[in-house]
C-alpha cells in the first residue's frame, strides 16, 4: 500500500507563479545595467585633485600654430647664447640659454601667458629663468583675441636637456584649482645633431633690445 498526502496539506500555488515573470527579468536587466553604468560613472568623477588639476595639452610643431581653445601659440624660432641682453643690462648664463622667439592670440578675452615650460622627453621640466626681465618677454603683453603678439622665452638649461625638448604655453597660476586647464606644447625638433650645434657652437651675446 502506498501512502498518499492529502490534498489539504499540499501547497496551493497559482498558474500564475508557476510562469516566468518576463516582466520582472526586464526591470532585473535594467537596474542592473544601470547599477553597471552607475559604478562607471562614479569611477569617472571620482577624481584625485591632482587628476583635476592636470592640463589637457594641444602638441603641434614649429612653425604650426596650435589651438588650445581658450588661446593659440606658435614657436618660430629658437637660438642658444652664453649672453642675453636686456634693456638695460647684459646677462650671463651659468649653463646655457635658450632663447625661443613665439607669437600668441587668446580666443575669447584678453590675457597673459603664464611662466612657460620647457619639457624634456625624460620628463624633466625647467621654468622660465628669472635672470631675464626684459618688455619682450611674450609673458609680459596683453593677448588680445584676434590679434597675434610676439615675444620671447628665455631658459637656463644645461646641454644635456635640449634634445627633444618641448616648449609649454601654460595660463597663469591662479589660487583657484581650475579643471584642466588648456594648455600647447610645442616640439622644437631638436634632434642629436642639432642639440651638439646649438650646446657647441652658442651665440655670445643673443638681444631682445629693440633695434633702433
Amino acid at each position: 500500500m502506498t501512502a498518499t498526502e492529502p490534498r489539504s496539506a499540499r501547497p496551493r500555488r497559482s498558474r500564475r507563479s508557476d510562469r516566468p515573470r518576463r516582466g520582472s527579468r526586464v526591470v532585473n536587466a535594467v537596474a542592473g545595467l544601470a547599477l553597471a553604468a552607475a559604478a562607471v560613472g562614479v569611477q569617472r568623477v571620482a577624481l584625485t585633485p591632482n587628476e583635476i588639476s592636470a592640463p589637457i595639452a594641444s602638441v603641434g610643431g614649429k612653425g604650426q600654430e596650435v589651438s588650445a581653445g581658450r588661446f593659440s601659440a606658435r614657436v618660430d624660432s629658437f637660438a642658444s647664447a652664453r649672453h642675453v641682453q636686456t634693456e638695460t643690462k647684459t646677462v650671463p648664463a651659468e649653463q646655457l640659454f635658450l632663447v625661443v622667439q613665439a607669437a600668441g592670440t587668446s580666443s575669447r578675452e584678453p590675457m597673459h601667458f603664464g611662466k612657460p615650460l620647457l619639457r624634456t622627453p625624460g620628463g624633466t621640466s625647467f621654468e622660465a629663468t628669472d635672470k631675464v626681465d626684459s618688455a619682450r618677454l611674450l609673458t609680459k603683453p596683453w593677448v588680445q583675441p584676434g590679434f597675434w603678439v610676439s615675444g620671447f622665452f628665455v631658459f637656463e638649461v644645461p646641454a644635456s636637456a635640449l634634445e627633444g625638448a618641448r616648449v609649454v604655453f601654460r595660463l597663469p597660476t591662479s589660487a583657484l584649482v581650475e579643471p584642466f586647464k588648456p594648455e600647447v606644447e610645442v616640439d622644437l625638433g631638436i634632434d642629436e645633431a642639432a642639440a651638439k650645434q646649438l650646446s657647441s657652437a652658442p651665440q655670445d651675446v643673443y638681444s631682445l633690445k629693440k633695434s633702433s
